[in-house]
């Protein structure tokens, strides 16, 4: 208990740390994710406007990238984090590689909560003359809200753990804490701690996700 104490500024630091890197790379991956996922809902060959050759490129490459270990991607990209924040290690620079990992992760939710939607509601607002953009925002991005919260929070969730991995390459964070505290000085309770509390941030998260996901959901 004694030893957890002395570490409490150590571990502060670090909770804040884990936020700084979701609170970053999750908005930016909806705010990129989510049109990019409209785009290949739209662009799919049977879409509204199919382009079935630039769409299977665009979406080879959003497999390829969701598909990459992030460990790999992590060390692979480490050039052009540098180029973007100008250093390798520390928070800034875990932000880098969780976002290009994060976009087209959250693209593909997107894409798919759509596409569970069905045609008819598309095809009824077509028939009414609505333009591509008004089905966009009126239909398929207010029928697929409560889908879309959750895949955030799916996306929020799996990335939480992704954080910690940049503890291994000095990025900061809950896993960098319980690597260096817990794991290289083989001291068990730091370690059980860090678990601990990134149980209890994954919890937090999947509990208010779900929440605000049937808050939304007309259909309840």
């Amino acid at each position: 208990m004694e030893r957890l104490i002395e570490l409490q500024p150590e571990l502060v630091q670090a909770m804040l740390e884990t936020f700084v890197m979701i609170g970053v790379a999750i908005p930016l991956a909806v705010l990129f994710g989510t049109p990019l996922g409209i785009w290949l809902f739209l662009h799919a060959p049977g879409g509204i406007a199919p382009t079935p050759r630039t769409h299977a490129v665009v979406s080879g490459i959003v497999n390829m990238v969701r598909s990459f270990p992030f460990l790999i991607l992590l060390i692979a990209i480490i050039p052009f984090t540098r180029l973007i924040v100008g250093t390798t290690v520390g928070t800034a620079a875990a932000i880098v590689p969780l976002t290009i990992n994060a976009i087209p992760y959250f693209a593909r939710l997107v894409e798919q909560n759509i596409t569970q939607l069905g045609s008819g509601a598309v095809e009824a607002s077509r028939a009414m003359g609505a333009t591509r953009g008004q089905i966009i925002r009126n239909v398929l991005l207010v029928d697929a809200k409560p889908a879309i919260i959750g895949s955030i929070t799916i996306t929020t969730v799996s990335f939480i753990s992704y954080s910690a991995m940049v503890g291994l390459v000095g990025g900061g964070g809950i896993g960098d804490f319980a690597i260096r505290y817990g794991y290289y000085r083989y001291e068990t309770a730091v370690m059980m701690v860090a678990i601990v509390l990134m149980i209890a941030l994954v919890t937090f998260v999947q509990f208010s996700g779900t929440r605000v996901a049937r808050l939304t959901d007309k259909r309840a």
